[in-house]
């Protein structure tokens, strides 16, 4: 190599990408490990150092990640929302608010970064006979709700009051796809076609 020619670009880049996915390892390890000591003995029942021990991590390491056990149970979900979120923002400008929300989450199954199914059902299961689970879901969803109303009104000039309706109404489709899915026991349909069904029949009134 001559001596002024430059080391290649992705070099330096190379430890922080490494770092960054042991970072998701971790964080993903310790989701996992709070999903299953949660099934097993309920959330009250479980502690954010039992969890840690069974992630194989510190007490300290833990809180590195999440801010309590709540957090590390819904952790695969908010990902997700996270991910629409962006998909929306992302979207072509001459698509209708709607569309850019109904192909958004279209995108993300495509991409495979659709939430898994039998984690998202006893996700709400769990919500359901947890109060804090409940509250901290609810939480999320306010705060999504009100992203997704700015990304909407950023997208198109639009009255803030219908953006927020429309954002509303998306995670209201996203919420009854998984409740009909589950009662009708998670196999008569995809959880992501059933939230398409409900999408459409709100639609009529944004499209």
């Amino acid at each position: 190599m001559d001596s002024t020619e430059e080391p290649p670009a992705a070099t330096p880049d190379a430890p922080v990408g490494l770092r960054e996915r042991k970072k998701a390892a971790t964080r993903q390890a310790v989701h996992e490990a709070a999903m299953r000591l949660t099934r097993e003995h309920g959330l009250d029942h479980v502690t954010v150092e039992a969890i840690a021990d069974a992630a194989g991590i510190s007490r300290r390491t833990f809180s590195n990640y999440f801010a309590g056990k709540e957090d590390a149970v819904l952790f695969g979900r908010e990902q997700y929302l996270q991910h629409l979120l962006d998909s929306v923002r992302e979207r072509p400008a001459e698509e209708t608010n709607w569309q850019a929300l109904r192909a958004a989450a279209l995108v993300l199954r495509a991409a495979r970064l659709d939430p898994p199914r039998r984690e998202w059902a006893q996700q709400t299961r769990l919500a359901m006979s947890h109060p804090s689970l409940l509250g901290r879901q609810l939480g999320t969803l306010a705060t999504l709700e009100r992203d997704l109303a700015a990304a909407l009104a950023a997208r198109s000039p639009t009255d803030p009051v219908r953006a927020r309706v429309m954002a509303a109404a998306f995670l209201v489709a996203l919420r009854l796809a998984m409740q009909l899915w589950i009662e009708e026991d998670e196999e008569a349909e995809d959880p992501m076609e059933l939230m398409v069904i409900t999408m459409d029949e709100m639609g009529e009134r944004f499209v």
